[in-house]
């Protein structure tokens, strides 16, 4: 394979940059179909809200599903949109990631969250109606451009800014991953120094921002550790994945969509759950797994089985995460030893063990 690494076309971060989305659209077209939330609708600029020649808006349907995507398609194709907006969270920007790529048309997206590393990744994940994890999408191209603006991201619930750290520290360790065994990134190649360092650097962010930027984002100060964490976030987590790889942790957050009572938590803490279950997988020193947990715990990040709403005590259901995570194709087999269900499933209990154990005195309570 050869050394491969995927980037957003641009990537623009700042208080205010909502105001240039129309003079981004007009550089690619002139009918633009804004695919959004109806929480992420209001951060629409007036005059895009309007300019009904040159904007058409479509409220996503809540899943980004085969269904859903049929639907955009059909109003791509009915409206003449020559760009796509996805404005709002994880699963719209996927939306509107697939839906352009499949109608050949570039892509703007606008995340209003910092929930995820969807916005700048050239790839997409679609789920049952039911919301169960389907299918890994790999689009042609990356977005053409990422619009940040971070004072919308701070005005979310900082619930969304903790899940997408939960989502940023997988990087390093899938990247790792990745490395130690040659294993395909997200890009279809070997990751480059460039995905190695930026997968690294996502981390060592994490670590020195994350608690604070925490309390800044509960005082709604958007301050420089608050502007290094939704970088993080979006655009390290983003090129670092991608470019890095993927490995136990999302796996692992693949087979926890299996179980209903997950559904109500977010991609990211299901994901960080991941990264603890995946440092046993891959027999990390324990130096290294405390400072996780330290983080996590730290942040708010779920350190234990119950905080995703799961009963430690339900071998059966956890035999059935452990089964859909080993599941051909699927990334745990990244890691450096041969995969099982059972090592899957013991290093969950592992996991779930240590994080029983620790002190969480200082465990962030959501607002």
């Amino acid at each position: 394979m050869n050394l491969t690494a995927c980037f957003p076309g641009k990537y623009i971060q700042g208080q205010g940059t909502i105001e240039l989305l129309q003079q981004l659209i007009e550089k690619f077209g002139s009918r633009a179909l804004i695919i959004t939330s109806p929480s992420a609708r209001k951060h629409i600029p007036c005059n895009l809200l309007s300019n009904k020649d040159l904007s058409i808006i479509y409220n996503f349907g809540g899943e980004c599903s085969e269904t859903e995507l049929n639907k955009v398609s059909d109003i791509i194709k009915m409206e003449n949109a020559e760009v796509i907006v996805a404005m709002g969270g994880g699963k719209v920007i996927d939306t509107g990631k697939i839906a352009a790529d499949r109608s050949s048309k570039p892509v703007i997206v606008v995340p209003t969250i910092a929930s995820t590393d969807a916005p700048c990744s050239g790839c997409a994940v679609t789920y049952t109606n039911n919301g169960e994890f389907e299918k890994v999408h790999y689009q042609k191209l990356n977005p053409a451009i990422v619009l940040v603006d971070t004072k919308i991201i701070a005005s979310a619930p900082v619930r969304f800014l903790i899940s997408g750290m939960g989502d940023a520290l997988a990087t390093w360790f899938e990247a790792r991953s990745c490395a130690n065994t040659d294993s395909a990134n997200e890009c279809g190649g070997l990751s480059t120094l460039a995905g190695q360092a930026i997968a690294r650097l996502c981390y060592e962010t994490l670590l020195e921002n994350g608690a604070r930027a925490i309390k800044e984002y509960s005082e709604k100060n958007i301050t420089p550790a608050l502007e290094r964490i939704i970088e993080a976030n979006i655009l390290l987590s983003g090129i670092g994945f991608e470019s890095g790889g993927l490995a136990s942790a999302h796996a692992i957050h693949n087979g926890l969509t299996a179980l209903p009572e997950t559904h109500d938590y977010f991609h990211g803490e299901k994901v960080a759950f991941g990264v603890l279950a995946g440092l046993f997988i891959s027999r990390a020193d324990q130096q290294e797994i405390e400072q996780v947990y330290n983080f996590c715990s730290a942040v708010g990040l779920p350190v234990k089985l119950s905080d995703l709403g799961i009963s430690r005590k339900d071998h059966e259901k956890l035999m059935i995460v452990a089964q859909k995570t080993s599941e051909p194709g699927s990334s745990i087999h990244h890691e450096t030893i041969a995969i099982t269900p059972q090592i899957i499933k013991d290093a969950i209990l592992n996991a779930d063990d240590f994080g029983r154990k620790i002190h969480l005195s200082s465990f962030f309570t959501y607002a």
